[in-house]
């Protein structure tokens, strides 16, 4: 693997490229390294870094209002673009793939049998529909375009579901943090005997998730009903 690549950034026209240690690069992208000092190759700025030319300072103060080389590193890292090693770049795809794959089956259901579809299919309906998948765009922003590829290989639609719970007293308020955390309650109501009722407005996908979480919590004396 090279030990060195490229980020470039550009401003009104004008083009600035620092050279980086791939690696280190990526982690301070994903905001896992904070120390630029660490990412930085030399601290020059360039026009172009293949032929050696530097801007000039007036080019430098109006792109980035300093002439500090670590301040305008750090800049250009965090708005330019890393030239991706070839591994990188393999690497940063599958993952973004696997998080578009957990976005489409918790948000999408076969509206057959209202119940998500398996990973699996999702995945082979992508490889069938030859999606694209860009490592530096976020997967619900790309999902919503490749939905409408796999729609012709897979049913997929998004709908909600309303469920009636009811949750036994000894398991009532440590439900509820869960409750919350999964969708939106449309109504909850409190009874003397410290039991909850509620119900819950939740993505059809995820009714497998919730039914899980909550039979565990209330070790499956939890009622939960489907509202017509």
């Amino acid at each position: 693997m090279a030990d060195v690549t490229v980020v470039r950034f550009s401003f009104e026209g004008e083009k600035f490229e620092i050279l980086v240690k791939p690696d280190p690069a990526l982690e301070y992208k994903l905001g896992k390294k904070k120390d630029i000092s660490a990412v930085l190759v030399s601290e020059d700025i360039y026009t172009d870094s293949g032929k050696g030319t530097k801007p000039a300072t007036e080019k430098l103060l109006k792109a980035f209002k300093t002439e500090d080389p670590t301040e305008i590193a750090q800049i250009i890292m965090q708005k330019g673009d890393l030239n991706l090693t070839t591994d990188q770049r393999r690497k940063m795809i599958e993952a973004k793939r696997k998080q578009i794959v957990e976005f489409v089956a918790k948000t999408y259901v076969d509206p057959r049998t209202h119940l998500p579809h398996p990973p699996l299919r999702i995945e082979q309906a992508m490889k069938d529909a030859r999606v694209s998948i860009d490592p530096h765009h976020s997967a619900p922003d790309q999902a919503k375009e490749i939905v409408e590829k796999l729609r012709s290989i897979i049913a997929l639609k998004s709908e909600n579901l309303q469920l009636e719970i009811v949750i036994p007293a000894q398991y009532a308020s440590q439900s509820y943090s869960v409750l919350k955390s999964v969708g939106s309650l449309k109504k909850e109501e409190w009874q003397n005997n410290g039991s909850l009722k509620a119900i819950l407005e939740i993505p059809a996908a995820v009714r497998p998730n919730v039914i899980d979480r909550l039979g565990s919590i209330t070790k499956g004396s939890a009622s939960v009903e489907v509202m017509q």
